[in-house]
């Protein structure tokens, strides 16, 4: 393992951004000075002018393995991931096998620690009739429940009332929801058959599945944590209408109630499916534009408190189908630091704020051990960045196995140069160093 030194680094962390140096040694973070001499030994990345940020955390990607890896690997969607600044992400257990019990949870580590070059987490996976299993996760060494309240891509619909009141009471791990109405979905969906058959036009997936149908689920799932003091975290907010539910009036280590915005979100509205069409069918559903603006001042103000992806790779054929069969979800994770970045440049929001939503929040809201800050003694977690450079998406820059992006085409006036997973230089200037993987992410809990 190298020993890293980053000189004449913009250092944004904790709220500040200042001019400095920092020592990577035996994987940590050692020191971090104004000015550190340089040894033999040392590494040296010379990072004038260029902005050092804590790596970026996502807290929800489906990364498609086992049992899918015609769509996406961990390898290739770790891979691309590093590429794009993310050092640590937590993966869904909508994989198949459905990640239901503890060895089939347990195998999907086993296959991080072989292949993936970013650190990782799994979460296990909640179904109508597995509670014994989900009560057995280990809350020190995997990040989350994960309940689907509304179906997406697989069959994990959790829909029995009794089932929910039994996890949500007796769970003591945080418990990450997919919250949609299906009962919503399924009448507007009806309405459309009838109305269009096979030609529904993709712009009308924001009105089938659509703002009463997340606000009748998140409500549910916030009513029931309520109730019973659980620790929730509700996942890819897409409306206005939902963040009302949410407090911005404590501090995040303290709040019971959590939420997530995703950078499609952020970035995407209902105007952009004449063009983009299947491409960004997701669910929950892009929607009409004020949503996307009044996320953003949820962002901004703490009443949303982490950025994800929801990362969800399909084969380029898969999404050729008609709206009925076309699967939902797009990938995201190699440019979701740009995306922000993009917004930084724009004016939209500091780089002290995107630093927060998308490393520093993240590890207080899950409590990951020593990861998510530049702190003396933590986890060498980083990435260099350079605000003076672009990006240009492009087919044969992307790295996910499926091969496409909404974004290609798309200019993003920032780079990635540098990403440093758990103290190995993992990527530089486009080229990956394979020689270590990353780790396993483990939490700091008193459960």
């Amino acid at each position: 393992m190298s020993t890293i030194l980053i000189k004449n680094a913009q250092i944004v962390n904790e709220e500040k951004i200042f001019t400095g140096d920092v020592l990577v040694k035996n994987g940590r973070i050692e020191k971090i000075a104004s000015s550190i001499s340089k040894e033999s030994s040392h590494l040296e990345i010379n990072a004038e002018g260029k902005y050092l940020l804590p790596g970026i955390i996502d807290d929800q990607v489906h990364f498609r393995e086992p049992g899918l890896t015609h769509k996406a690997t961990i390898y290739t969607e770790a891979k691309a991931a590093v590429a794009g600044g993310t050092t640590t992400f937590m993966e869904m257990p909508n994989t198949v096998p459905n990640a239901l019990t503890q060895e089939l949870l347990e195998d999907k580590y086993q296959i991080a620690a072989q292949t993936s070059l970013a650190n990782y987490s799994f979460f296990m996976g909640a179904s109508n009739d597995n509670l014994a299993e989900v009560l057995k996760t280990n809350p020190q060494n995997v990040c989350g429940i994960k309940i689907f309240m509304g179906s997406s891509t697989g069959n994990m619909l959790v829909d029995n009332p009794l089932t929910l009141e039994a996890i949500f009471s007796q769970s003591p791990m945080l418990i990450a929801t997919h919250c949609e109405d299906e009962a919503t979905i399924r009448a507007n969906s009806t309405i459309y058959k009838e109305k269009y058959g096979d030609a529904v036009p993709f712009s009308a997936h924001p009105e089938i599945r659509n703002e009463q149908a997340c606000i009748l689920s998140s409500t549910l799932a916030v009513d029931l944590a309520k109730k019973h003091h659980t620790r929730l975290h509700i996942l890819h907010i897409s409306t206005a209408d939902e963040i009302v539910l949410f407090d911005n009036t404590i501090p995040l280590k303290d709040k019971r109630i959590t939420s997530e915005a995703c950078v499609h979100h952020l970035w995407f509205d209902k105007s952009d499916y004449e063009r983009l069409g299947s491409q960004i069918k997701c669910n929950p559903a892009i929607k009409d534009a004020h949503h996307k603006k009044a996320i953003l001042e949820a962002v901004l103000d703490d009443k949303i408190d982490v950025i994800a992806t929801d990362h969800a790779p399909h084969t380029w054929e898969e999404k050729q189908s008609n709206y009925w069969k076309a699967p939902s979800g797009l990938p995201l994770v190699q440019h979701s630091l740009n995306i922000m970045l993009e917004f930084y440049k724009q004016g939209k929001i500091s780089l002290e704020k995107i630093v927060e939503k998308m490393s520093h929040a993240v590890a207080t809201c899950f409590q990951i051990k020593e990861r998510g800050f530049i702190r003396e003694g933590y986890w060498a977690d980083l990435v260099i960045v350079d605000l003076e450079q672009n990006t240009e998406v492009k087919k044969d820059n992307l790295h996910y196995k499926c091969g496409w992006s909404p974004f290609e085409g798309q200019i993003f006036h920032s780079k990635v140069l540098h990403t440093i997973v758990s103290g190995n230089l993992t990527y530089s200037d486009g080229v990956f160093n394979e020689t270590m993987k990353g780790q396993r992410i483990l939490f700091d809990r008193n459960i």
